[in-house]
């Protein structure tokens, strides 16, 4: 059984070393399970770990963070449970999920919906766990709010449109192009183009003057003006990264007189038994069909063997879900 092991972070992609390597079968601690898994999603954070951007890290180490698989070891009644989770530890601080076996604290064990599959499961894990964890800090979006979403069509973008709508929130999402939305939602979304259009007008026109309660900012610095000048009265703005990583200018003066709220989220903090509860309360959403896994087609889904093509295809900002095979 194999699994990618990163012994030293790189700075060039092209010269990053994922060595395969065999992976014996663990023994869990009494408080632990054994995971086998047999798909595991690729993320962004997953590559930018490797090629140094999280200072916690610890090497060497298996990667990945996201998985689906099957229990077998741990407490009796969980053996041959299918299950599904994340962990924003895991292939950072400790052994990852891009590994034949993955050994998690029992507590952190979560059923997958049995009418999603394996593959599907996989790739459910940061992006979802990142927009409900942002949301849930912003105060979760009510029937009729207005949600803002910079990077709309980015895999956390669709997974927050999908939370918002279902809770009855009305979306608009900003891309730098004139995509349309390419993701699931329970209610029409409405897409700005911001290299074509004056986004704060644009959002004005669109909720009659009100502006947006939630703008979550999956972009960062780049896109701050323009989400902090469409922000309604007493709103609150999410931020995830910040691709720019630069300073921007901040207006103290509007900030409280309009009586904003700014709310960061790292979900390196967000650890694999904070992560099962959260996929605990998103699930029902997955079990009757308003919230939807990422589709995955079959030539996303790499081989153990395309692990350096599954990080140079992320890394390059591949708009598909990507799915590592361990089994």
């Amino acid at each position: 059984m194999n699994a990618i092991k990163v012994h030293k972070q790189s700075d060039d992609i092209n010269a990053l070393a994922l060595d395969i390597e065999s992976q014996e079968q663990p023994v869990p601690a009494p408080d632990e399970c054994v995971i086998k898994v047999l798909y595991s999603g690729v993320n962004p954070s997953d590559v930018i770990g490797v090629l140094g951007a999280f200072p916690r890290a610890k090497w060497p180490r298996y990667t990945g963070r996201d998985y689906a698989g099957i229990v077998i070891d741990g407490p009796a009644e969980m053996i041959g449970l299918e299950v599904w989770g994340s962990g924003g530890e895991l292939g950072i601080r400790r052994n990852g999920s891009h590994a034949a076996y993955l050994v998690i604290p029992a507590a952190a064990v979560s059923a997958k919906p049995a009418n999603i599959s394996m593959q599907e499961a996989a790739g459910v894990g940061v992006p979802f766990i990142t927009a409900y964890e942002g949301l849930r800090k912003a105060g979760l979006p009510k029937p009729g709010d207005w949600v803002l979403i910079f990077g709309g069509n980015g895999k956390v973008g669709q997974a927050a449109t999908q939370i918002a709508t279902r809770l009855g929130a009305k979306v608009i999402g900003v891309e730098s192009g004139g995509s349309s939305y390419k993701g699931f939602s329970n209610s029409p979304v409405r897409m700005i183009n911001s290299a074509a259009q004056n986004v704060q007008q644009t959002v004005y026109d669109i909720t009659g003057g009100h502006g947006a309660d939630i703008v979550y900012n999956t972009v960062g610095s780049a896109v701050f003006e323009d989400a902090v000048l469409t922000m309604a009265l007493g709103a609150t703005q999410i931020f995830i990264s910040d691709r720019a990583k630069k300073d921007v200018p901040f207006n103290i003066f509007r900030f409280y007189r309009n009586q904003n709220k700014f709310v960061g989220i790292d979900t390196q903090d967000v650890d694999v038994v904070e992560s099962g509860r959260i996929l605990n309360e998103l699930k029902p959403g997955f079990t009757d069909g308003t919230l939807r896994p990422f589709a995955v087609a079959n030539e996303y889904i790499y081989p153990l063997e395309r692990a350096h093509d599954a990080y140079r295809d992320t890394y390059k900002g591949s708009k598909e879900k990507i799915i590592l095979k361990m089994h």
